[in-house]
């Protein structure tokens, strides 16, 4: 017989037996095609060798007006910003005040416990001291050094924690205890969330007549919810916050350490003129109708006709300059001028609570999705509200502004929301919106664009090459102006391997340089990222494989996409980028990259007769690749697996290596030909490498077949 070209066509497909995909691929893993022809993955460093606390789930890169180059990094413990390879910590803090006096108790050990009346913390949170002084007199080892850090805190009860120091106490010390003085200020953090999923079990944790399973059992039935960040530059600063929780401003001006405030506080210095009505001077644009609350510098006095936590309106707004009414319409005399520095301590109508948040690019309105509504302390998971253009602090609606509201009906809570190049799509857990401008009075409209969807998670949709693509809960989607169920050819083969105890950690991203959509999920037996599966939209194919990864940013402003690790034994986690170099280079330690690719089973002349392949003509090329630390040459292992049917497994192999020569302009020299006794009716083609500094592509190998009977 003539010799015989292996070639199959591009993509994975695992949707039907080995046997009825055959021309094709059936397996894989850190390979991608490229025109039809597979190839290993780019590989990856470390964007620095510093790491961060927590597991990222939250990535937004932008450029100051100090052209700084910044990334947002929201794990479960901490929000970060990242600056030239370091970690600065901005998450926003809870409480700031002075706690018990002589708080600290100490033992033998460097477990301390801490007394704070109703603390509020929850295990894992972080607290920082000041003011604390040493405990024990001369010689002590508990000094106020050792006491005035930061902390991660262990729960006792409402009113007391322990945190571990980095000494064990002295005599001196324990003899000395409780101490720590009478003006120890904690400093809390926002509370932590967990890294991972939880399910719920217990009394009435699944819903009446839930399927599978009676109201009110103890079986594992729903996932709590993990700590998910959602942010968004505006301009050069940052608004973001906790999925459930407030929205916080951050300032670029302030420096990249300071921690991030609540939006509603930034209502700025106020004066008041002693008049009937007085007339207020307002430091920030507030528009007609804005509900707001007036505090006082500490040791000050308000002006008198004007109290602390009462709710005022802004009347009659001329530029910075505005009367006051109350609540029934009254207008606001000041009588007595006050003293001290006077504030807009609350802008009232600002949510306080979100579940997105997203900017639209053009018009800057901001939008908070699944919020508060206007004077409600609880969410509506299906409400929408948007400030007014371009003024971050302006959301109560009047005439003359563009502030607004509207709630969906179509599902039971907002999940993401992605900007596109006329609209904003918005998910919910059961349908897709689309959000257009439309000017005043209505301001933004809202259209239902499909129904009966699902989606993994918040992170689970991107967009590529303009076309949305997003992982539902059983399959994929897309929307290019209609949405559309994505054919998968690997459906079966993720769906049936997926926790889904662990959906919102799906996390989407693209790969522009090679046209690809990333979605990083948890396998069955996993609780964090660890596998991948990719849809080529040039292409149209599909493939996949094992990654710990657990987000993904591919932007314009980096040079390589980024990716982020998490080890869950530390707890600290780090950025990667991607598609830089072609080793496995995680954590500074270089190790090969293990790609291999198995075809499906295909006939040896219809697989009427058995086959006997003696040898086979491999084709690829080694570019890029280079000698290993031990100077050998880059090297891939063929194997050719024979089976007597399609049911009977395999009943003989051979393999053997192919290695590169020399490299010329035209061509490129490896191992001619592989000398192999495989006998079969099917073969399955496999190709595989792992060793360091190799990449490779695939051509189209030739084999060598004999006849060898019908038995």
């Amino acid at each position: 017989m003539p010799l015989k070209k292996v070639i199959f066509k591009a993509g994975v497909n695992r949707e039907n037996t080995r046997y009825t995909t055959e021309g094709g691929w059936y397996d894989g893993d850190k390979i991608r095609f490229r025109q039809g022809n597979p190839e290993t993955i780019g590989g990856w460093e470390p964007y620095s060798l510093n790491t961060f606390q927590g597991v990222c789930r939250s990535l937004n890169t932008w450029v100051t007006l100090n052209n700084e180059k910044l990334t947002g990094v929201g794990t479960n413990l901490k929000f970060y910003l990242e600056n030239g390879g370091a970690y600065y910590n901005i998450t926003p803090i809870r409480e700031s005040a002075t706690i018990n006096t002589d708080p600290f108790a100490l033992t033998a050990s460097t477990t301390v416990t801490v007394t704070d009346t109703n603390h509020g913390c929850s295990t894992g949170d972080f607290v920082t001291f000041s003011g604390a002084v040493d405990i024990g007199g001369a010689g002590t080892n508990v000094t106020a050094a050792v006491l005035n850090q930061e902390f991660q805190v262990t729960v006792v009860d409402a009113n007391t924690y322990t945190i571990t120091i980095s000494v064990t106490p002295n005599a001196t010390a324990i003899a000395g205890s409780p101490g720590g003085g009478s003006a120890v200020v904690a400093t809390y953090q926002l509370n932590v969330g967990p890294a991972f999923a939880v399910p719920l079990t217990g009394w009435g944790a699944g819903s009446w007549d839930q399927a599978g399973s009676t109201w009110g059992n103890t079986v594992s039935l729903l996932p709590s919810v993990i700590r998910l960040w959602n942010q968004q530059n505006y301009g050069e600063d940052l608004i973001y916050g906790p999925r459930g929780g407030g929205l916080y401003y951050w300032d670029a001006t302030t420096g990249l350490s300071a921690p991030g405030v609540l939006l509603n506080t930034l209502g700025g210095t106020v004066t008041f003129t002693t008049a009937s009505p007085t007339i207020v001077t307002l430091t920030k644009v507030l528009t007609e109708g804005t509900a707001v609350q007036f505090s006082v510098s500490s040791g000050g006095t308000l002006p008198t006709g004007i109290s602390a936590a009462t709710t005022y309106y802004l009347f009659n707004v001329l530029g910075l300059t505005a009367n006051l009414i109350d609540a029934a319409g009254n207008l606001i005399n000041v009588t007595g001028a006050g003293s001290g520095t006077f504030s807009i301590s609350l802008l009232v109508d600002v949510p306080t609570l979100q579940n997105y948040l997203i900017v639209s690019d053009t018009s800057r309105f901001v939008f908070a999705m699944g919020c508060n509504d206007y004077g409600a302390t609880t969410i509506d998971p299906m409400l929408i509200r948007w400030s007014d253009q371009d003024n971050v602090l302006q959301w109560t609606p009047d005439a003359t502004n563009q502030a607004g509201s509207i709630r969906l009906s179509k599902g039971s809570e907002i999940v993401t929301a992605l900007q596109t190049r006329q609209e904003i799509i918005v998910f919910t857990d059961s349908s897709v919106y689309s959000l257009q401008y439309l000017g005043p009075p209505v301001v933004w409209g809202s259209q239902i664009l499909g129904d009966n969807i699902s989606i993994s998670g918040p992170n689970a949709a991107t967009i590529g090459s303009g076309v949305i693509y997003w992982m539902g809960v059983d399959k994929f989607y897309t929307y290019d102006g209609r949405v559309q169920t994505l054919n998968c050819d690997v459906r079966r083969y993720i769906f049936g391997d997926f926790n889904l105890d662990q959906r919102a950690q799906v996390f989407a991203g693209t790969n522009e340089a090679f046209n690809e959509v990333w979605w990083l999920y948890c396998s069955a037996g996993s609780n964090y990222p660890d596998r991948y599966v990719i849809y080529n939209y040039l292409e149209r194919v599909w493939y996949y494989g094992t990654l710990d990864r657990s987000s993904w940013l591919d932007s314009g402003l980096s040079a390589y996409p980024i990716a982020t690790t998490y080890d869950p034994t530390t707890q600290t986690g780090r950025l990667i980028t991607h598609e830089n170099g072609i080793n496995d280079n995680t954590d500074g330690t270089t190790l090969p990259i293990n790609a291999y690719i198995a075809s499906s089973e295909f006939d040896i002349d219809d697989g009427h007769n058995f086959g006997f392949v003696w040898r086979v003509l491999p084709d690829l090329t080694f570019s890029n690749s280079t000698l290993s630390p031990t100077l050998s040459s880059p090297q891939v292992t063929m194997t050719l697996r024979g089976l007597y049917n399609s049911g009977s497994g395999q009943v003989d192999s051979a393999s053997g290596l192919v290695s590169q020569g020399s490299s010329y302009v035209i061509t490129e020299e490896f191992t001619g030909q592989i000398f192999t006794r495989v006998r079969g009716r099917q073969m399955i083609f496999e190709i595989e490498s792992n060793q360091v500094n190799t990449c490779w592509q695939l051509g189209a190998p030739r084999i060598d077949i004999k006849p060898d009977g019908r038995r």
